[in-house]
């Protein structure tokens, strides 16, 4: 910090010393001048420090999400059953996975606790049958050798984990296809849809007479419909994300950056308890370029501020995007005429008051979003086509002109991963089911001078109707200055 920008003293509190020999002013003003000192010595030090957002705010966000727990190992293991249940119904020997999503969603393996290589970890799922006929899971590991110790540390969920070893000179996909029980050439394997080209290639040659095939509905299915537990966390990740979104936009003014915006996004979701974060912040036009990454321009009074952004809570992904108005300018315009208005006390509400100058044609377009938003999540209910979703979405702004600025899908699933199957669009004819959870977000895209996009994820409860993941907290945003 450079001791020149930071007030001495004597400087700071000589307008008091010379207040207090005018014994003709009130005890009143010279009470309203030391709280305006006080406000501005700490907005002074916040400038120069850099603390990037209200700390008042961060108790609620590190608290919110707190009691909230991960899916019980109870959770995993009927996950597997259900899962060895639809491979012996479809008559396949294996459901074969590398750590990612999936593996996550069935043992609590991830590409973040096991990077992803040339050299394969494979997780393997299979049906087992007894004598009286029921069916039960199998749950595998293939490992290199010289990483079994480390692959047995591995927090998976399930009962009596067998673990492969391949050595450096065997084959691993040989010894994969070989420690499937029960399995007969000829036989069908499932493989997860991320799983890399080269290992399903290597799995054919090991198998050269089975069917390597994609997982089917029946296996995605099981993903995609979200239990209780799924959606507890789901809601918590979306409500505080929408918590951090209101504190940053509670600290903007006229003249700070985009990267300045950005700062208090990260440092507000990661008091949060969020990881893996996601952040866009665009401000004006820039918003026009639904995924942009922006120029680091300052916020201007006519300008929009669009951010979107999300986390992982206990594995699960949370999505909101916001296009708002600033709550208030920047702190040193104030300093210019604070202490000409203090005598008439008219400056205090000035505090609160925007100095944006958006037009009124911006802000119709973000009301003609918010309309597209709410048509939407009206529409989706169990049992409709999810094309039906995107197409009333679309309907207000096609009415009102601007239906070719709506560049994109209405939205995507969200769970484990951020975007996944199935999807809010035009020609699909996927059915939307209890459980499914998915992003509402249209937007209007103007190249050049506007952009406004409004999102936030809903599920459907077990009556068929939808509700967002945000209503906790109070759910859509009521306008630019309420979001």
């Amino acid at each position: 910090m450079e001791k020149d920008r930071v007030l001495p003293i004597n400087v700071q509190f000589g307008g008091l010393r010379h207040f207090s020999a005018r014994r003709s002013e009130s005890l009143c003003q010279l009470g309203m001048i030391m709280a305006a000192l006080a406000y501005f010595t700490i907005s002074i030090t916040i400038l120069v420090l850099g603390d990037p957002i209200d700390l008042s705010k961060l108790p609620a966000l590190t608290s919110h999400c707190a009691n909230v727990a991960p899916i019980p190992a109870s959770e995993f293991h009927q996950r597997q059953q259900l899962l060895a249940e639809a491979l012996y119904k479809m008559n396949a020997s294996a459901y074969i996975a590398e750590p990612s999503a999936s593996a996550l969603y069935f043992a609590n393996i991830s590409d973040s606790s096991w990077h992803l290589s040339e050299r394969p970890l494979l997780l393997l799922v299979s049906p087992q049958v007894t004598d009286d006929g029921a069916v039960s899971a199998k749950t595998s590991i293939l490992t290199p050798t010289f990483e079994a110790t480390r692959a047995k540390f591995l927090p998976i969920p399930a009962d009596n984990v067998s673990f492969h070893e391949w050595p450096e000179d065997v084959n691993p996909y040989e010894v994969a296809v070989g420690s499937l029980p029960s399995f007969a050439e000829g036989d069908k394997i499932y493989v997860d849809e991320n799983t890399r080209h080269f290992i399903v290639d290597g799995i054919q040659k090991a198998a050269p007479r089975s069917q390597i095939l994609l997982a089917p509905v029946e296996i995605r299915d099981l993903r995609q419909r979200k239990s209780a537990a799924e959606l507890e966390i789901m809601k918590c990740a979306n409500e505080v994300t929408l918590l951090a979104i209101r504190a940053v936009r509670d600290n903007l003014h006229i003249g700070i950056r985009e990267s300045e915006a950005r700062a208090m996004a990260e440092n507000a979701l990661t008091a949060a308890g969020l990881k893996g974060l996601s952040l866009i912040v665009l401000f004006g036009e820039n918003a026009a370029l639904p995924h942009g990454s922006g120029t680091d321009r300052q916020l201007g009074s006519s300008d929009f501020i669009l951010i979107d952004c999300g986390g992982s809570l206990h594995g699960y992904e949370s999505d909101v995007t916001r296009v708002c108005l600033p709550f208030r300018s920047f702190i040193m315009h104030y300093l210019k005429f604070v202490m000409s208005c203090l005598p008439s006390r008219r400056c205090m509400k000035t505090f609160l008051l925007t100095k944006s100058k958006v037009s009124t044609q911006n802000l119709a377009l973000w009301y003609i979003v918010r309309a597209a938003q709410s048509r939407a999540v009206r529409t989706a209910h169990a049992g409709v086509l999810t094309r039906t979703v995107d197409e009333a979405a679309r309907e207000p702004i096609d009415a009102a002109g601007y239906g070719k600025y709506f560049t994109h899908r209405l939205g995507h699933g969200i769970g484990l991963e951020v975007h996944e199957s199935p999807y809010l669009r035009g020609g699909s004819d996927d059915i939307i089911q209890t459980g499914h959870t998915f992003s509402d977000e249209p937007g209007i895209y103007i190249e050049g001078e506007v952009g406004v996009r409004l999102e936030d994820c809903f599920y459907i409860d077990e009556d068929g109707d939808s509700v967002y993941l945000t209503q906790g907290v109070g759910g859509q945003a009521e306008s630019p200055w309420n979001p």
